[in-house]
């Protein structure tokens, strides 16, 4: 008698955990993403990227790099931002990680055979196009990366107009591994005075 309601509630436990079981799944699996297997490091840097270049020109970040009206022309404040961006990836972020060539700015990761690199360079500096040309692709040799992103942060016309030379002149422009981002405070004005005009 003992043996069969022992049985009983084994059987019973055993019904109400599977089924715990499977509602928990479902949770995890509906909206967390917990069961989704993660993108390839290249898509979502690449995602991260555009994310940032859409805060920083249409959503009013571009007033962070600004003090006084004057643009503060920092890398290092690009590379916070950007790491900023990263929160809640399965991917592991690393920055100014120096696989035996020089410190790449970002590499991200998903073990030995998936891995990204992301350069930030700023229009002004004085040695754009050699480290255009050549930098990105020392480091990703090095880190046995796949992928390398080199984004541009310029805050004139000028700027500009000297990125896209310099990209011209060393076949990069248009090229899916350069993203520009427009830091300018001059070609935003609010949605009201933009309707004046």
């Amino acid at each position: 008698m003992q043996n069969s309601e022992a049985l009983k509630r084994s059987k019973l436990r055993a019904r109400y955990t599977s089924k715990g079981a499977k509602d928990l799944i479902h949770a995890l699996s509906g909206h967390t993403g917990f069961y989704t297997v993660p993108i390839a490091t290249r898509t979502d840097a690449r995602r991260r990227i555009e994310y940032l270049k859409d805060v920083i020109e249409n959503k009013g970040g571009y007033r962070i790099f600004y003090v006084d009206g004057k643009p503060l022309r920092r890398e290092g404040d690009l590379q916070i931002l950007y790491r900023l961006v990263w929160f809640g990836s399965p991917h592991d972020v690393s920055r100014e990680v120096n696989d035996g060539r020089g410190p790449a700015d970002f590499k991200i990761s998903q073990g030995a055979l998936d891995k990204t690199l992301v350069e930030m360079k700023l229009a002004s500096n004085a040695n754009l196009a050699k480290n255009l040309q050549h930098q990105a692709e020392i480091y990703q040799k090095s880190s046995d990366a796949q992928t390398a992103y080199k984004v541009i942060l310029y805050f004139t016309e000028q700027e500009l107009s000297r990125v896209n030379g310099i990209l011209r002149r060393i076949g990069l422009q248009g090229h899916e591994s350069v993203i520009l981002i427009d830091g300018r405070d001059d070609n935003k004005p609010s949605a009201s005075r933009a309707a004046a005009h």
